[in-house]
């Protein structure tokens, strides 16, 4: 079996490839000409393109978080529909649900906010693929090595780590090995629709510091105020405010087991 992957440079990027030993580059600036003869022999591709979205939206910036995920999908569903691929699965995002409401698979009722506004039209382009199509939106991905865990780090060890505003906000998480062992699961199940790819366990923001601190020995008294926040991501902000409780009903239902699924296994796993 063969992958193709965009974004192959990223946190899951770089795992991907190490769980797949043949596999080829799509660069952002790849025509789809070129993405066309990049896909001669390609069984699966794999789309993780997009620029960080933990980053100041500014207008310019939210140009970029567009292009980089609406048109580069755009690009690679034509090229995808004029190949021999079996299979495209293409990454989302859980920002798509409402904050503070209980979600899964079958929740049809979307936040109305920037992030949630991409992530409905991220999938809209994926789904005009015409071949098997999997969507995995992505809770937080836990990692030692990248990703959001990756910059918590060095201020949990150094004690300065804390609850943001009254910890309460639900997160929803998936460890990076359960992630990659997902995308194995729904290649070699043929699994298409879409699929939460988070814990079943999700927790809250004050659950995460404490066990963070736990696992690390640290101290975790320095809470976050809201207006640090704002002021270093302004609208972004959200992304670690807002309060999502999602969970992987469909995914369950379809047979995958998480061998990490509780924050403390996790933590222990990635760390330690």
């Amino acid at each position: 079996m063969k992958i193709a992957l965009t974004g192959a440079n990223g946190f899951v990027g770089n795992k991907l490839k190490n769980a797949f030993n043949d596999y080829i580059v799509i660069d952002r600036d790849d025509t789809v000409d070129q993405i066309i003869n990049k896909l001669i022999n390609v069984d699966v591709v794999i789309n993780l393109a997009g620029a960080p979205i933990l980053k100041k939206w500014t207008t310019k910036y939210k140009k970029v978080l567009f292009n980089s995920r609406i048109e580069t999908t755009k690009k690679l569903v034509k090229a995808i529909n004029k190949s021999k691929v079996k299979h495209f699965i293409s990454t989302s995002a859980i920002g798509i649900y409402p904050n503070n409401v209980v979600c899964d698979e079958y929740t049809l009722n979307y936040e109305n906010d920037f992030l949630s506004n991409l992530v409905e039209n991220w999938e809209k382009e994926a789904k005009k693929a015409n071949v098997l199509t999997t969507i995995l939106r992505f809770g937080i991905v836990l990692g030692a090595d990248g990703g959001a865990l990756k910059q918590m780090l060095l201020p949990f060890k150094l004690g300065l780590g804390g609850i943001i505003l009254n910890g309460q906000m639900k997160m929803s998480f998936i460890d990076i090995d359960d992630l990659i062992n997902l995308y194995h699961f729904v290649i070699k199940n043929h699994k298409d629709g879409v699929y939460n790819a988070c814990s079943p366990h999700p927790i809250t923001n004050y659950e995460f510091t404490k066990t963070l601190g736990k696992v690390l020995n640290r101290p975790t008294i320095f809470p976050l105020p809201k207006f640090i926040l704002e002021l270093v991501y302004a609208e972004a902000s959200t992304v670690l405010i807002d309060s999502k409780e999602v969970y992987p009903k469909r995914l369950e239902n379809s047979g995958f087991t998480f061998k990490y699924p509780k924050i403390e296994n996790s933590l222990i796993h990635l760390l330690k």
